[in-house]
């Protein structure tokens, strides 16, 4: 497979593009979305903050864990990748598997959903239009993608750059004008188990800062991926981290808690009418437009590596056809096509982000595999050479375990059906592959 990806597929992602690509695909809906969410269930003021930076620690540690694997490992196809080179062709199957049926379409169809509710909130077309308009948000930058990556990559830099004006606003109005005491504002109603409800806090960011491994599926398409590739992926999500803390230090600075909990997924928007009236509110809400727009090209850019990957490998139904490059721009465009539809289908027929949640145990079990895998490799490969090594090895690797342990339970005990509905979907894929494996 290395082989065939020298040949064909373009190395053309630099360090710029890829630290896009991290940033962009990691901020898209939840930090404007999420702030009311993680507030209720931290009753403060102080420790949502605390939950955002807990969370963005733990995404962190993740990172640097798979940065050390995936320097070693600069294929296409991330995490399919390294769990068929850790732990063997079945286990690798069953997380590409994973990603390329539901949890990635669903995230696409999620964002697709997410931007079409925007544009009919902002245009005033009737609502009726608007899974229609998400499907035609899912073909139109999946059509994109088929051209070079270099096109994507752009469209993630000019993009990503645009996302960071909202940012920026809300920050810099946070600091200089806001009125309101950030840290220290309680709600009202306060629950029992404050400890238990600052973990579902912590958990509803995890899902913010969801997206940052999605890199790594471009790993035989970025130059000299080595270095690049765990750059990239410390960088943006060090980044990413700061972006999350001073955006809801600065929301909170500029709303009093009872109104950013009763506004709800609205609190965003309604602060930046509050910021800088309604003109300037529309401005800032196409600024949220524009980041959503970001975060669903680097999906589309790096999920349907993951299905080629496997097609490579002649691991699915039709290999040859979703192998297929085009000889001109060097994109996978059956696999962007297939992706699409499935995205298509669910904006249309079901609950994307109820599919989304339903995945999250899988996605973290085979996480957690992965970040086990740093100590196989460090001890059947002890002399192998490392570009990018863990720092405080062995204790950040540990602590992502821990983080990821931490949202296993969390689901096991919030969502038992989905955590069943999500293994079932898993185990739904072992006929496929012996069928494609049989003697």
């Amino acid at each position: 497979m290395k082989k065939n990806e020298q040949i064909h597929l373009d190395r053309s992602i630099n360090l710029f593009s890829a630290l896009a690509l991290v940033i962009g695909t990691v901020i898209g809906s939840g930090i404007f979305f999420k702030q009311a969410s993680v507030l209720s269930y931290s009753h403060s003021t102080t420790m949502a903050l605390l939950a955002w930076f807990f969370g963005g620690v733990l995404t962190l540690t993740s990172g640097l864990t798979i940065a050390e694997i995936g320097s070693q490992m600069p294929q296409t196809g991330g995490l399919y990748i390294y769990m068929h080179n850790l732990y063997g062709k079945v286990w690798g199957f069953l997380s590409g598997w994973m990603q390329i049926t539901v949890y990635g379409p669903a995230v696409i169809a999620a964002l697709g959903s997410y931007l079409a509710v925007l544009l009919q909130a902002f245009f005033g077309f009737p609502a009726s239009y608007t899974p229609f308009v998400g499907v035609l948000s899912v073909v139109l930058i999946s059509g994109f993608n088929f051209l070079s990556n270099r096109y994507g990559s752009a469209l993630q830099i000019v993009t990503t750059l645009c996302k960071l004006v909202p940012i920026a606003a809300i920050i810099i109005f946070g600091l200089l004008f806001g009125d309101q005491n950030a840290v220290g504002q309680v709600l009202a109603e306060r629950s029992s188990s404050v400890a238990g409800n600052f973990g579902v806090a912590i958990l509803a960011t995890l899902f913010a800062y969801d997206g940052w491994i999605l890199i790594a599926n471009m790993g035989g398409e970025i130059k000299n991926p080595q270095k690049i590739l765990p750059l990239a992926i410390v960088l943006g999500l060090s980044a990413v981290l700061i972006i999350y803390v001073l955006v809801s230090y600065s929301i909170f600075k500029t709303m009093p808690a009872e109104m950013i909990a009763r506004y709800g997924e609205n609190a965003t928007p309604h602060f930046a009418e509050m910021a800088f009236g309604k003109i300037g509110g529309k401005i800032l809400n196409i600024g949220i437009i524009i980041s959503i727009v970001g975060c669903m090209n680097g999906k589309v850019m790096t999920i349907p590596r993951i299905m080629y990957a496997m097609a490579k490998n002649n691991e699915l139904p039709f290999s040859k056809q979703l192998a297929y490059l085009n000889k001109t721009m060097h994109t996978p465009m059956v696999s962007i096509s297939a992706i699409a539809v499935i995205a298509s289908g669910m904006i249309l027929t079901v609950d994307a982000d109820r599919l989304t949640e339903i995945c999250i145990f899988t996605i973290y079990c085979f996480y957690v595999m992965t970040f086990f895998g740093v100590f196989k490799l460090r001890k059947t490969t002890p002399r192998a050479k490392r570009p990018f090594s863990t720092p405080l090895y062995p204790l950040t690797p540990i602590v992502a375990i821990l983080g990821a342990a931490f949202v296993l339970v969390s689901e096991l005990f919030s969502d038992l059906s989905g955590v069943v509905i999500s293994l079932v979907i898993v185990l739904c894929g072992l006929p496929i592959y012996y069928y494609k494996n049989r003697v």
